[in-house]
């Protein structure tokens, strides 16, 4: 599951950051904020049309991100 398709205030857990293109600078930029594995996410709020941007929560920090940012992520519901 990609982070783009968590329901709202659903824990997970990521599991990798894929790289849409080879050398892919927003994949190398969200692992530099904190999407790593094992990190735990969620999503707090979505934009009100198209449900664009996704508001993330990692940690105490929060991030606005596009759905193709977040599509990125690929996350595992929290037991």
């Amino acid at each position: 599951m990609t982070l783009s398709e968590l329901a709202l205030h659903r824990p997970a857990n990521v599991t990798a950051v894929v790289d849409a293109l080879p050398n892919d600078t927003i994949a190398r930029r969200l692992r530099e904020l904190g999407f790593v594995p094992g990190e735990q996410v969620s999503v707090v709020a979505r934009g009100p049309i198209g449900g664009e941007p996704v508001l993330i929560q990692v940690g105490y920090t929060r991030f606005a991100l596009r759905l193709s940012e977040a599509a990125r992520v690929q996350v595992e519901v929290a037991a």
